[in-house]
């Protein structure tokens, strides 16, 4: 999720863990233990952009990190505040922020390597990564909770009730992507189409508003869903897979082209531009909706330059950042809600 939801769960885990005895420090503590997984992205300045991708939200994902660092950071802390508070309430103040940032994340498309060392990247993929809905209400709560004085009984109610709202929005995010994943094949079967390894994921910023992608042997398929009306076979985007282009490179040091496909689980397509093989993880969707359907480009890549023997010597990330003067968010948020 984005930082700042980060940091507002985080925060409510430090004030449910010390608040009554700690007050507002206790939130705030939480709150940096709730971004700490996130500092993996430091790792972007010195790798390249597959490398990165594999080390965000690997290690500082998981349970082993947050049974390491937590003890560390519970034990300083504890002797910067000269043993004020009992350790083990600032242990597990911090192993509650750090654990429940991947547990938060893996309701996300990217997921996270949860149970690393293995290489399993764990996804609800039901959550988008900033939704207002969830974050909103919770962080709402939290503000009034931070107001109170400690020994208010309403700061522990109001703090639980932010807790508990968040987590029955998780449930009610999956009950609503296993229930359109469930009819998927009946959707896209109105339209005329076979469909297989169909996958669901929320669209940006609501749980009301579903993307479907599923696949045959040449083709991709492309179906949105809203709560508010029935599906629309016309809103269908068709995408070549033309993924064979990927196997035929060469590369000049690390052959990637194995991690593509476990960075996308397979869900990708290519493309030549000049001399670079762009590579889409369709996964994210398309600028489709969000363009009023003037642009129907994917959303994210990565993008491989090659010499004139189709040698890989450099890959560079790639966003269709020229999408933003398209971009029409009344009209998205109209689709949303009618047809």
């Amino acid at each position: 999720m984005d930082s700042l939801t980060q940091i507002i769960l985080g925060a409510a885990i430090g004030e449910a863990v010390g608040g009554k005895k700690m007050g507002n420090k206790a939130a705030m503590w939480g709150a940096i233990g709730g971004t700490i997984p996130d500092l993996d992205v430091i790792s972007r300045a010195w790798t390249n952009p597959v490398d990165g991708a594999l080390l965000h939200r690997g290690f500082s994902h998981s349970i082993v990190f947050a049974i390491l660092v937590a003890p560390i950071l519970g034990f300083l802390i504890y002797r910067l505040y000269k043993k004020r508070f009992e350790y083990r309430t600032w242990f597990w103040l911090f192993f509650g922020s750090i654990i429940t940032h991947p547990m938060l994340d893996v309701f996300t498309n990217y997921g996270t390597q949860f149970f690393w060392p293995f290489d399993l990247r764990l996804t609800f993929n039901s959550v988008f990564v900033v939704d207002p809905l969830y974050t909103l209400p919770f962080g709402f709560l939290l503000l009034i909770v931070l107001f109170l004085k400690r020994d208010n009984i309403w700061r522990k109610r109001l703090n639980y009730s932010g807790i508990m709202y968040s987590s029955l929005y998780l449930v009610w995010c999956v009950i609503v992507k296993l229930t359109i994943l469930n009819k998927s094949d009946e959707y896209f079967k109105s339209a005329g189409l076979e469909s297989k390894n169909t996958i669901v994921t929320p669209m940006p910023f609501t749980s009301f508003y579903w993307m479907m992608l599923t696949e045959s042997d040449s083709n991709y398929y492309i179906g949105y869903k809203s709560l508010f009306y029935d599906f629309n076979p016309n809103d269908i985007e068709i995408i070549q897979k033309n993924q064979k282009s990927l196997d035929e490179l060469s590369w000049k040091y690390e052959n990637h082209a194995e991690t593509f496909k476990f960075l996308t689980n397979g869900y990708y397509t290519t493309q030549w531009k000049g001399d670079t093989l762009e590579l889409f993880d369709l996964r994210f969707g398309t600028t489709t909706m969000f363009t009023e359907k003037k642009l129907s480009l994917p959303v994210f890549g990565y993008g491989m330059i090659v010499d004139k023997h189709r040698v890989v010597n450099k890959t560079i990330a790639l966003r269709k950042e020229d999408m933003w003067e398209h971009v029409n968010f009344e009209s998205y948020f109209d689709k949303i809600f009618k047809p």
